[in-house]
């Protein structure tokens, strides 16, 4: 039952996270477009209305609208592109009007002084009027606010809103505690609202005016993640000892539920917090993850995308010649296909070229890995996973979006279940897709070695990721082949 429960968790934040990404799109296209037409009205007013009279515009009579195109989409991308720099496309905004707001003013005003001095810098033909540059930043404002009232007020008033919110359980009652849970209350923009308390023997809930549901006590803590279906648990419990803490923050990881802490009354005992607030209320927790972003999502998706589609091209001739060897070797499927646990624990088919016998799979349960010289092995499979040649057909999984050229190594779901309740941070390994390499993999820890160790490794990839250290595992994956068997 407890298995089911946490599917179901992360089936809602997999939910949750699509629907999320689906409408950061749709700001940002919304906001492309509607800084495309602020520009437009700039651009009429300044040389198509009575305001042509004044500068350089009016030798510009005989230039149409289109003629100025060029300019309007090098204006419409440079600001685009400035939002994105100071981060106006996080999830966590979504439901925030008035931040959202503050970053596009920000923003156009960034806007104004780059793209200015890039007019001045550079001679665009035809010429840019500093007039237009500041007629341009009064129409965008403009324009971009009242898409941006509309959409939030659309955004608030909808069902969408209920699928955006996340649900808030607090540990602990302490002063701290009901501030937090009063700003919730109080301001409709945040996206989050408070599920209950959960007390312990030193809280003093009762005495809260607060109308807020007691979910049971600290004992109960295991319980209660399963049936509230938190997304997020806030420790304000200030007499927590530093092994309570991490029992927490391990029950946390087991149930996919963000890990808080109100952070008046802890030590920092773990790396990669964050410091946020909600509405002056301070809060800690660990985010702030590099492949948190959109804009590294799908720089990494892209690559994914185009090194699946060379990848599967390029290894046709060899897929389709190490077929025959296996079909030669015996009878049997050419490709052998396994249930794994992927990106918030969903399940996905991954695909192999057929290293072993038939009805090898069977046994799979009796061990975590493949053993060195495994019986069950034909002589074309241990050529193959000697040199990765097993693992060709994943490209296909990449390209469909299960898994990612580089990530943790998916696991059997057999294996997750029991190794989540004995190694410490195993889950979070599923927080972005696994891989077809690895950190893990490309310094030896594959095959029958410490799995700690290849956790750490993989946790070490997800909080430094970024592009060229994708890159460099790619690399090192066809020179370094240690325990490939």
């Amino acid at each position: 039952m407890g298995y089911a429960l946490t599917t179901h968790v992360t089936l809602k934040a997999t939910r949750q996270a699509s629907l999320q990404n689906s409408l950061v799109v749709l700001q940002f296209l919304g906001d492309a477009l509607f800084s495309f037409i602020g520009l437009a009205v700039a651009l009429w007013l300044r040389f198509f209305t009575p305001l042509r009279q004044f500068g350089f515009a009016a030798d510009n009579t005989d230039r149409d609208f289109f003629d100025y195109l060029p300019l309007l989409y090098l204006g419409t991308a440079l600001l685009v592109l400035t939002f994105f720099y100071l981060q106006l496309y996080d999830a966590r905004l979504l439901l925030r009007r008035h931040r959202a707001l503050s970053i596009i003013l920000k923003g156009v005003f960034f806007w104004f002084c780059v793209f200015l001095g890039t007019s001045l810098a550079f001679k665009f033909e035809p010429s840019v009027s500093r007039l237009f540059v500041l007629l341009s930043v009064l129409t965008t404002l403009a324009t971009l606010t009242l898409w941006r009232l509309a959409y939030h007020a659309y955004l608030n008033n909808s069902d969408l809103r209920e699928q955006l919110v996340q649900r808030v359980g607090i540990l602990g009652w302490v002063p701290e505690a009901a501030d937090l849970a009063a700003a919730i209350a109080q301001d409709h923009g945040h996206p989050y609202d408070v599920a209950g308390v959960i007390t312990s023997n030193t809280s003093d809930f009762n005495a809260s005016r607060l109308p807020l549901k007691h979910l049971g006590e600290r004992d109960q803590l295991s319980r209660i993640l399963q049936t509230e279906t938190l997304d997020v648990l806030v420790v304000a419990d200030p007499f927590l000892s530093r092994e309570e803490l991490l029992q927490v923050a391990a029950l946390c990881e087991r149930h996919y539920v963000a890990f808080k802490i109100i952070p008046s009354f802890f030590q920092i005992f773990v790396s990669n917090l964050r410091l946020q607030t909600i509405s002056g209320v301070s809060i800690l927790g660990i985010e702030g993850l590099p492949l948190d972003s959109l804009p590294s999502r799908m720089l990494k998706r892209g690559v994914d995308i185009l090194g699946a589609v060379v990848g599967l091209l390029g290894s046709l001739p060899i897929m389709a010649v190490l077929a025959f060897l296996i079909r030669r070797e015996g009878p049997g499927p050419i490709l052998f296909a396994q249930e794994r646990v992927g990106r918030d624990g969903q399940p996905f088919r991954m695909l192999k070229l057929r290293s072993m016998v038939v009805g090898a799979d069977q046994k799979d349960n009796e061990s975590q890995s493949t053993l060195r010289d495994d019986p069950r092995m034909t002589r074309v499979g241990a050529f193959m996973r000697r040199n990765n040649l097993d693992e060709l057909p994943q490209f296909w999984n990449v390209l469909v979006g299960d898994m990612s050229l580089v990530g943790p190594r998916p696991e059997r779901s057999y294996f997750v279940q029991q190794l989540s309740g004995e190694i410490p941070h195993y889950n979070p390994r599923h927080t972005v897709r696994p891989g077809i390499t690895g950190w893990a993999q490309v310094n030896g820890l594959r095959g029958d070695t410490s799995l700690v160790e290849r956790v750490r490794y993989d946790l070490y990839y997800i909080e430094n990721w970024s592009i060229w250290f994708d890159i460099q595992i790619m690399i090192l994956t066809f020179v370094r082949v240690k325990n490939a068997y």
